[in-house]
């Protein structure tokens, strides 16, 4: 089954396709090119801006700087200076094509005087004006302003996962999608999966097992940083400094990395869960810095052909590892850790050459750029980008309320977890209370509907 006969039994098309029908209709009579849809050989230098200079904002500003096209960047764009300060820092270190085990350096590929240096909530506006290209990589609480930014303003887009924490952030994200679709928008979504060699040729070879019957995905390990609460921070900064533990900056742990594997299991199945049961709590993590995210979540979720994925993902301390997808099928079975096919004996029916494994990383920007750079129309990923975020949000609210959570109508509910102004002196929606703990979910007793 192809992408578009998924769209008979995914339950969030109806609503896309008459958002898209209003665009197509009403705002938008014909496909607009960006500038960038024109570049066609290596004398065209394209401009990137990257929005959000964190660890994985640099990470992929790297690697767009390291693709082979003649690429350049110009302007940078943080809520926090001494990010931004760092991130510069870095991409201009000498030794870094080291470091990240890239090809060359980045020498002549920088040029971000201190005027194209933006700092603040609107940041992104003013970088995103000086682009051709826009690198999304802060929390992704704000990926969907941002996107529907660059959309607007015309310019292809990667946008790091998730793309929202919200049902309300989703629904953007898929409706800016459409606008994007029209104007011919290059958008590539950081589920680097998609762009790595094994899984590609394992997709390839996906009938091997039959029909898919049951999925198991895995992120289960230790946990990521904590970032204490300073003196004199106002309670915008702190949560945006320790933003993975507050649901409107970062969705949970099951959405901003759970969200890989569910999205593996989405991609082979060609459709998204209609419905989704689970149990999780906060077992070990639950300090005041902790915010108010749980640290372990299992989820049922259902297709509409009645296959079950059981999910689990976990963040504690000394308990097992495991990052991974196994997919089964009337057939065999897909190891996706192992990179192999087999049958239910357990005989190897295929064995991807993990010799031939490439850096995912590198990859979705190479391919990317290279599109970009022949003036191609190429990548649509933010619709299933959106999709598979929602799986991880359809999940999270099932194992916040203890209920059976509906695709229909979890994603139409309008749930939007986000502050009505962005501002230093604003408070966020959850606040702690006067011992400095934040309220959170209590299954059976939290409701959405």
């Amino acid at each position: 089954m192809n992408n578009d006969a998924s769209n008979f039994f995914n339950p969030a098309r109806r609503e896309f396709l008459r958002q898209g029908t209003l665009l197509t209709g009403g705002l938008i009579a014909a496909p607009l090119l960006s500038k960038a849809n024109y570049f066609s050989g290596a004398d065209d230098t394209i401009k990137i801006a990257m929005v959000g200079c964190g660890g994985r904002g640099t990470g992929a500003v790297t690697q767009a700087l390291l693709s082979k096209q003649n690429v350049k960047l110009v302007a940078m764009a943080d809520a926090f200076r001494d990010n931004l300060d760092t991130c510069f820092k870095e991409l201009n270190s000498v030794d870094i094509a080291e470091s990240t085990g890239g090809r060359g350096n980045l020498k002549g590929k920088i040029d971000v005087p201190e005027e194209h240096k933006f700092t603040g909530f609107d940041a992104y506006k003013q970088a995103i004006a000086l682009a051709d290209v826009v690198i999304l990589a802060t929390p992704p609480g704000f990926r969907p302003i941002h996107f529907e930014e660059a959309v607007n303003q015309g310019k292809h887009i990667f946008m790091e996962k998730p793309v929202a924490t919200d049902p309300a952030g989703i629904q953007r994200v898929l409706a800016a999608a459409a606008i994007a679709k029209q104007k011919k928008l290059n958008v590539v979504v950081g589920l680097q999966r998609r762009y790595q060699n094994s899984y590609r040729e394992l997709f390839k070879r996906k009938d091997m097992i039959g029909d898919i019957t049951s999925a198991q995905a895995w992120w289960d390990n230790d946990g990521v940083w904590v970032r204490p609460r300073k003196y004199n921070q106002t309670e915008m900064e702190y949560q945006m400094r320790n933003w993975y533990y507050f649901n409107w900056l970062c969705g949970d742990h099951i959405n901003e990395q759970h969200i890989h594997n569910l999205d593996v299991i989405n991609w082979f199945k060609e459709g998204y869960p209609v419905s989704a049961q689970g149990l999780g709590g906060r077992q070990v993590r639950k300090g005041k810095d902790h915010g108010e995210i749980f640290d372990h979540h299992f989820v049922e979720f259902t297709y509409a052909d009645g296959s079950i994925l059981n999910s689990q993902c976990r963040h504690i301390p000394g308990t097992m590892s495991r990052v991974d997808e196994l997919l089964i099928g009337t057939k065999g079975k897909i190891k996706a850790g192992d990179a192999n096919i087999t049958d239910h004996k357990g005989k190897v029916l295929y064995q991807f050459d993990k010799k031939t494994e490439n850096n995912a990383y590198q990859t979705e920007h190479d391919e990317l750029f290279a599109a970009i750079a022949k003036g191609d129309y190429k990548f649509a990923d933010a619709e299933r980008g959106a999709f598979s975020t929602m799986t991880s949000i359809l999940g999270r609210m099932a194992t916040y309320t203890g209920q059976m959570i509906e695709w229909d109508k979890a994603i139409n509910c309008g749930l939007d977890l986000h502050p009505k102004v962005y501002d230093w002196n604003v408070l966020p929606p959850l606040v702690p209370d006067a011992d400095g703990h934040y309220p959170i979910a209590i299954p059976g007793v939290t409701k959405y509907f």
